[in-house]
């Protein structure tokens, strides 16, 4: 094994190393176990533990990818690692409460908002999109908004994501709920999560949060997520880590592979002269 622990190599999910809400495919773990003999890695993801163990689920049983992993849920604001060799279990490390972050009563005015701008989305698209489920999700340190419901199945988040493509609804929902966030003075930050929801968290609770889990001086980080752009929820950790030529942009799950195999994989091995 040559692993190096001070390089660990961060990863978006949905978008990144899976299609969205799907689990990860043998080629991607392929890859990633042969990451392992070089550096750790972590799979940092506006999700929640629940939707990553459903995604992840090949991964964190592989005996080589579990003991140099990290889980990192909702931005990293919520800190897992792998233990156990017998059915794997993940110890919490970490966990920060948004509602006592903001107050409970900045907190509640933001779900009201949320529970209007529903209704007024709803009138938008219920003729064009069928709606399943619950649309608000309490993450603890984030809240997760989907207009078209979270239990919708493919064919509903396709015909939304044409739908959105086409007419920008999340780009004017988003404007909206920063506007509210402006006049009612919230310190909170609103991105676009995957291609049908929303994610609203505290100002500075962004994928950036990951990196307060370890000593900068000591680590070595890269990343490679698919929400790169301003507006999306990979920007910040992307934005502060390519200057250093450590952070890529991929179109999915393929190319993320790509990038592992021949960039990523590459300079480690040089470091080490493999």
């Amino acid at each position: 094994m040559h692993t190096q622990p001070n390089t660990l190599v961060l990863f978006d999910i949905d978008g990144t190393l899976t299609e969205p809400r799907k689990t990860i495919s043998r080629t991607v773990l392929i890859a990633l176990r042969e990451l392992c003999r070089y550096a750790e890695v972590g799979f940092v993801t506006g999700s929640d533990l629940e939707y990553i163990k459903e995604q992840l689920w090949p991964l964190l049983n592989d005996p080589i990818v579990r003991i140099n992993c990290h889980v990192l849920p909702c931005n990293g604001t919520k800190y897992y690692v792998p233990y156990g060799d017998e059915d794997p279990k993940l110890q919490e490390i970490h966990n920060v409460s948004m509602k006592e972050e903001i107050g409970e009563k900045t907190f509640n005015r933001l779900m009201g908002a949320l529970c209007m701008l529903q209704g007024e989305i709803v009138q938008e698209i219920e003729y064009e999109v069928p709606l399943s489920g619950h649309f608000i999700q309490n993450r603890e340190s984030m809240i997760n908004w989907c207009p078209i419901g979270r239990d919708a199945i493919d064919s509903q988040r396709e015909n939304f994501k044409a739908l959105d493509k086409l007419y920008k609804i999340r780009h004017k929902y988003l404007k909206i709920l920063n506007d509210y966030i402006d006049s009612s003075n919230a310190k909170l930050v609103v991105k676009l999560g995957g291609n049908t929801s929303f994610d609203i968290y505290p100002r500075g609770w962004d994928k950036t949060y990951a990196l307060t889990h370890y000593n900068a001086h000591e680590w070595d980080f890269w990343f490679v997520g698919d929400r790169c752009s301003v507006d999306g929820n990979d920007f910040e950790l992307f934005s502060l880590l390519k200057p250093k030529g450590r952070a890529f942009e991929t179109g999915g799950p393929e190319e993320t592979v790509e990038i592992i195999d021949f960039h990523i994989l590459k300079e480690l091995q040089q470091e080490i002269n493999i």
